[in-house]
């Protein structure tokens, strides 16, 4: 997690990580009754990549696009 804040700048933390945090925070709170902290966290943590990792194929998609269009 350091390493995440240290290498990341504060813009790029803000928009794609801040909303991958509050979602799967969320669907942590609602969801996730496993009766145990370490299964918890776990799904939470899980949660929390799979959301990074859909925000970042999105990122790069439309910035694929992006550079289609403006080479046209």
């Amino acid at each position: 997690m350091y390493t995440l804040y240290r290498l990341l700048p504060a813009k790029r933390l803000a928009y794609e990580q801040a909303p991958a945090l509050v979602l799967a925070w969320l669907i942590a709170e609602m969801f996730y009754k496993f009766h145990s902290f370490t299964l918890e966290c776990a799904a939470f943590l899980v949660t929390w990549f799979v959301f990074d990792a859909v925000i970042q194929l999105i990122s790069r998609r439309f910035a694929r696009l992006g550079r289609q269009l403006h080479s046209e």
